[in-house]
This record gives C-alpha cells, sequence and structure tokens, in this order.
C-alpha cells in the first residue's frame, strides 16, 4: 500500500527513528517543478514515518513546527481558564464526560447512545480498524490518512488503496467499484489529508445513501471545521436518517485541543457497543480536558477567530509560493501540499536545519510538502528558509 501515513504508531517510532536520518548530499540541485499532473497509481513505498516520528526526527530548536498540522491559535481562553479551576478536583474521576456527550447530542440532534468519546479520533480509528479489520477489507483513498487502514492491517485486513481523481480528491466512484463481499469497511476522510481537498457534500451524501446499504462507512471529518459551512458538509445527517454511517470529529485541530486529547465517534446505538469493545472511553480523557472541551465546544467566537487567523497564514504560503515559482493544491484545511523540485527527504532535512519541520510524500511520481498553517510568525520563518532551500 502506497503513500499512506499514519497519526498515532508510537510503538514503532523508536524503531523508526533510528534508521530515518542520514547524512544527505549538501549541494542543493534544483529541477524544474511540474505542472500538477493527473493522479498516477502509486508505486509500492516505505511506510512514512508518523508526525510525532517526523518532529522528534527534525534537528534542533525550531523555529515553525509546521508538521503536524496542529492548530497553533488555541485552546481558547475559556478552555485555559476550565483547565485551571478543573485542577483542584482533579483527584476525581471525570465524570463531567457525561456532559459533554449530551451537548454534542443534543446539537446533533441525535441521543447520548449515538455517541463514544475518548482519547483524541485516534482511539477510535483503533476501534473500527480492530473490528472491520477482523471482518475483511478496507477501502481507502491514496493518498489518505492510513491510520486506520494501517492498523486493520495488523489484523489482517487486506487494504484497498484507490488513487486520487485528477483533481487530487477521493475517487468515489472508483470506490463504490471496488465494494465486493469481502469489503468490511468503507474509509473515507474529508477533507482528505495530506492534499487538503474536500468532496462535493451532495455527490458524497448520495454516495453514502448507496453505499452504505452494502457495507460500513467510516467518515473521518478530523478537518471539516475549516470549511465555511461545516454542517452542510458533514455526514451527520447521513446517522440521523439511520444510514450504517460512522463519523468520527476531533477537537485536535481547531479546538486546538491536539496535546489535550478529545475526539468523539458518531454512529448507530449498536455500532457503538460494538466500537465501544475494543475502546478505553470517556474514562481516558483527563478532567481538565473533558472541561475543556465541555466550554469550548461551538465557541464560535473563538472558532471564527482561529479561522481567520489560518486562512491569513495560509494565504501568505500561497502568496509565497507563487512568488517562488511553485504551485500548490487549493486546500481546504490547515495545511497546503505542493510539488517539491528537488528529493523530498532532502528538501526536509534542509528545511530541518534552518529550523522548519515539515513533512514530505511520494505519489503521482512526484515528490510532495506538506506545510501545516501556523501563527504568522512561524510562517515567516518557513519563507526564509524556504527562499534559501527552493
Amino acid at each position: 500500500m502506497a503513500s499512506l501515513m499514519n497519526r498515532r504508531n508510537w510503538l514503532k517510532s523508536g524503531a523508526l527513528l533510528a534508521g530515518s536520518v542520514s547524512l544527505l548530499p549538501t549541494g542543493l540541485e534544483a529541477l524544474a517543478a511540474p505542472r500538477l499532473a493527473a493522479p498516477a497509481a502509486p508505486a509500492p513505498l516505505a511506510e512514512a514515518l508518523t508526525d510525532e516520528q517526523a518532529l522528534l526526527a527534525a534537528p534542533g530548536p525550531l523555529n515553525a513546527r509546521l508538521s503536524a498540522n496542529e492548530n497553533p491559535f488555541g485552546p481558547s481562553d475559556k478552555a485555559k481558564q476550565a483547565i485551571l479551576e478543573s485542577v483542584t478536583s482533579c483527584y476525581q474521576y471525570p465524570m463531567q464526560s457525561r456532559e459533554l456527550i449530551q451537548k454534542i447530542a443534543d446539537y446533533e440532534g441525535l441521543t447520548p447512545a449515538h455517541i463514544m468519546l475518548d482519547a483524541g479520533s485516534s482511539p477510535l480509528l483503533l476501534a473500527a480498524a480492530m473490528h472491520f479489520g477482523q471482518q475483511g477489507g478496507i477501502i481507502t483513498g491514496d493518498p489518505s490518512y492510513a491510520d486506520l487502514p494501517r492498523k486493520a492491517e495488523k489484523f489482517k485486513s487486506p487494504i484497498v488503496a484507490v488513487p486520487l481523481t485528477a483533481d487530487y480528491k477521493l475517487d468515489l466512484d472508483a470506490m463504490e467499484k471496488k465494494v465486493d463481499a469481502r469489503t468490511a469497511l468503507v474509509y473515507i476522510c474529508n477533507p482528505n489529508n495530506p492534499t487538503g481537498t474536500v468532496l462535493d457534500a451532495a455527490k458524497l451524501k448520495a454516495f453514502t445513501a448507496r453505499v452504505s446499504q452494502k457495507v460500513p462507512i467510516f467518515v473521518d471529518e478530523a478537518y471539516i471545521d475549516y470549511l465555511p459551512d461545516p454542517r452542510a458538509a458533514s455526514l451527520m445527517d447521513a446517522v440521523k436518517q439511520g444510514q450504517n454511517v460512522m463519523v468520527a470529529r476531533t477537537f485536535s485541530k481547531l479546538y486546538g485541543f491536539a496535546g489535550l486529547r478529545v475526539g468523539y465517534l458518531v454512529a448507530q446505538p449498536d455500532t457503538i457497543v460494538a466500537l465501544s469493545k475494543y475502546a478505553v472511553g470517556p474514562m481516558s480523557i483527563s478532567a481538565p480536558a473533558v472541561r475543556a472541551a465541555v466550554v469550548s465546544f461551538q465557541d464560535q467566537a473563538y472558532m471564527q477567530d482561529a479561522l481567520k487567523k489560518t486562512l491569513a497564514s495560509k494565504q501568505f504560503l500561497y502568496d509565497l509560493l507563487k512568488r517562488e515559482g511553485y504551485d500548490y493544491i487549493p486546500s481546504a484545511t490547515n495545511f497546503v501540499m505542493f510539488p517539491l523540485k528537488m528529493d523530498g527527504k532532502r528538501f526536509v532535512e534542509e528545511m530541518g536545519k534552518r529550523g522548519v519541520s515539515i513533512r514530505n510524500w511520494e505519489f503521482n511520481n512526484q515528490q510532495w510538502c506538506r506545510v501545516s498553517i501556523g501563527r504568522m510568525d512561524e510562517m515567516q520563518a518557513f519563507a526564509a528558509a524556504f527562499t534559501q532551500v527552493s
């Protein structure tokens, strides 16, 4: 399986990192950058580093941490205050999770039985990988977010990785054609990571209405809050309509909770019961994180402010790439992918030497860089390093 990424695979980090950093040639031989071309079937590649491993591999102090798609503007002031106030009662177990579940249920028009909490979306992806990976194959995009399919592979699940469309979106038509009696799950990451593209909402909803009658569908909406109208693009309505669809959300992105760890899954109650056998659940989340999530959930004033800052930094990056003669994939998220003019691993190392952490991929016979959107000072640090390396 090619060019798939993993979010949290700490058990492998030590062994992988030991062989991930090598001495590279010092000369930077820039090659002509092609225009963005239609994706071709990717060739098998070695497993990519996780975001955590990439950060650990970065040399020296960082001026710009732009490799893990974190929100550098969060969490909100309300969340910080809630954390401080919860410290005195941290000797108690985090029973407040019921309040958060109810708040989510009320907002989405569902019942608490439709919702499962855990420490970020990673445990939820693992639960789905364990449950469905033992039943059959997983269909996913390529490249797409690989946490769930890679974990399912450990349970001998066949992974069917479907190349993207010409505009670097998940190919729903091709994915639907791959569904057969051996398929246990279809995994959709929308907006997609690492390309930052988003599917047409009407087409995706029509897809889930048809395909969920044959096989369960898992929709990872980690970056949905970066869209202009998240509710219109979300598949929450599919769950409300009784479809065999799971929707995963995380506070790690726009809410700025990557280090606090809060995520939730919305699905049919019987699916929640089945997946809960493979997850720790709300007791895995610390009391301060739960309290912060309760006050942060749908804090529109904060979310709009963080989104505004993200868009400003992203426009700065777009302008820089254009000025330096680079193309990029227009992004609906807090990261941008663009084709490189040199070897991706060398590019990552040279940027790391200049205090900037980014990620690289290889697909469609092209080397790529993914840059997370940071604060403006971080984007300026990226620009200073990029103009030297590019």
